[in-house]
């Protein structure tokens, strides 16, 4: 009921002045962390369960993830079709999730490569699915750096100035053509290989073999390759390497990118309901 308020019409005091329901049994408050507890990151991440706004879907995130790298086949029951192998408590024990990233370019553009890269480099994933910048990207960064600058710049005169700009970040041509240096010889090479060897190339197999070439531990692709985590990049062409390829086929033609071209792995760990 509305508390009495002369003079104002009921509709208003309704609207304005009504009295609240009670919240539900075991609702949370909102709270954030206390910096005077010391930091303690694992309790700061909890906290933003409760912090409210995108803190909150980000403590989500993380609560999916912890629930991701906890799951064993064993949580779930025997299907009735269950392979005789994983039928076994113990063996079922040992299964885990198949956990997929799935990375634009802006992520290995900016700082963030350098996490990707631990993520890959320790095997906490499985398989990384990525954009064509996200491959060149994060070779051209084995080659030459990557600058902050502004999103106020203005790209028109930049451009005048032989520079690109990503957001607030800035990207010198001169790091383009260090790529396409590199890239030219392992272009001529795969021709090459499938020319005599009969190769048939696909992205994923293209992306593993610039991983093997460059010798770089601060990339991601180079720890994919020799951690045995595939690559995926259907639109491997959407971008400096399809310009690359292009303009190869000028002097060496032939290079043929099976993008339907699926390489068998070994039978991967069974993904589990999260």
């Amino acid at each position: 009921m509305a508390r009495p308020a002369d003079g104002l019409p009921l509709a208003l005091q309704e609207a304005v002045l009504g009295e609240s329901e009670s919240m539900p049994e075991g609702s949370e408050t909102v709270r954030g962390y206390d910096f005077n507890s010391g930091c303690d990151m694992n309790a700061l991440m909890a906290s933003f369960m409760q912090t409210g706004f995108q803190a909150t879907n980000l403590a989500l995130a993380i609560a999916e993830v912890r629930k991701m790298r906890a799951w064993r086949l064993s949580d779930e029951p025997v299907a009735p079709d269950e392979d005789e192998e994983l039928r076994d408590p113990a063996a079922r024990a040992k299964v885990r999730c198949t956990i997929f990233m799935g990375v634009t370019s802006n992520l290995i553009s900016a700082g963030t490569r350098e996490t990707i890269r631990w993520l890959v480099e320790h095997r906490k994933i499985d398989c990384l699915v990525t954009t064509g910048g996200g491959i060149e990207e994060d070779i051209m960064k084995c080659l030459a750096p990557h600058y902050m600058g502004d999103f106020e710049l203005r790209g028109a005169e930049l451009r005048k100035k032989g520079i690109n700009r990503i957001g607030n970040l800035l990207v010198p041509n001169n790091n383009y053509c260090k790529f396409e240096d590199w890239m030219r010889p392992i272009l001529d090479e795969m021709l090459r290989e499938q020319k005599e060897d009969g190769r048939v190339w696909s992205p994923q197999t293209m992306i593993a073999r610039l991983g093997e070439v460059i010798d770089d531990k601060g990339s991601v692709l180079y720890w994919a390759q020799r951690n045995g985590i595939p690559v995926y990049c259907p639109a491997i062409t959407d971008g400096s390497i399809g310009d690359m390829i292009y303009f190869h086929s000028f002097k060496n033609p032939g290079l043929v990118l099976d993008i339907a071209q699926v390489r068998r792995h070994a039978r991967p760990r069974q993904l589990g309901r999260t």
